[in-house]
């Protein structure tokens, strides 16, 4: 499921340059567009648990941030900065099978959760997919838990969802995919390096309606959608900063 969304971020302190997900024309829409690929292994006799694709989509999507690949002249390096100066786009496929087989050979990361696989590739133009990818179906990632998911841990993140809305498991994983990156971008390179060391935990939950008021409102990272797909604009994920891992600002004027 393609996500084409808008966020805010207003946390960091020292001047930054306007953020890919913000509301109205910029500068970013005139840069060539690109896509982050997101493949979701999808057997039919063996699908994964919804809540695990989602937080295996959002490892994966810091997996690939975190990466020597993609920073300084690493080979995936330019296709990131590309990617990050035009609007932050994200699309979750499926594949089973051979399909899967080949797409796992196209360069990229591999991220496992308890029963969901999802590879994330380097960005791409949004007209310049590879035959393996561009053949893989967008629809069809409508996943269930098959018993209630485990509370959030404290201890990491949580992305917490729009209690109203009700999407697709793709377009939530691009979602909760774009709040990942969002904390990311609020942490230090020391806060980064030990949320990397320990394998990016984090937590999927949907608020409550009373909490995600107050999640909207607290000043941290919400991703807002900017509507082309499934849902009307509007406020879809926040971010909250955990214990020990990813401590964000917002988290910590709040408690």
């Amino acid at each position: 499921m393609s996500s084409d969304d808008t966020s805010q971020s207003p946390l960091s302190q020292a001047p930054v340059p306007p953020s890919p997900f913000q509301h109205g024309p910029t500068d970013r829409d005139a840069a060539p567009q690109y896509v982050l690929p997101l493949v979701v292994h999808l057997e039919k006799t063996a699908p994964p648990a919804r809540t695990d694709a989602l937080r295996t989509a959002a490892r994966a999507v810091l997996t690939i941030l975190a990466d020597e690949r993609s920073t300084g002249e690493g080979e995936w390096a330019g296709a990131m900065r590309d990617w990050e100066d035009a609007r932050i786009r994200k699309v979750v496929r499926r594949a089973r099978g051979a399909e899967w087989r080949k797409a796992a050979e196209l360069p990229g990361i591999t991220v496992t959760g308890g029963s969901a696989e999802v590879r994330v590739y380097p960005p791409i133009p949004l007209d310049g997919w590879p035959k393996e990818l561009a053949k893989l179906q967008v629809s069809g990632t409508d996943l269930d838990d098959p018993e209630p998911p485990a509370a959030p841990d404290p201890e990491g993140p949580v992305l917490w969802l729009n209690p109203e809305l009700e999407m697709s498991a793709g377009k939530t994983m691009a979602q909760v995919g774009h709040g990942a990156q969002l904390a990311w971008w609020e942490l230090s390179d020391t806060e980064r390096k030990a949320w990397r060391a320990a394998g990016f935990p984090l937590s999927v939950a949907t608020a409550t309606p009373e909490r995600w008021h107050e999640l909207t409102v607290s000043g941290l990272p919400v991703v807002r959608d900017a509507g082309f797909t499934e849902i009307a604009p509007g406020p879809t994920v926040v971010a909250e900063g955990g214990l020990r891992f990813c401590p964000l600002p917002g988290m910590r004027t709040r408690r």
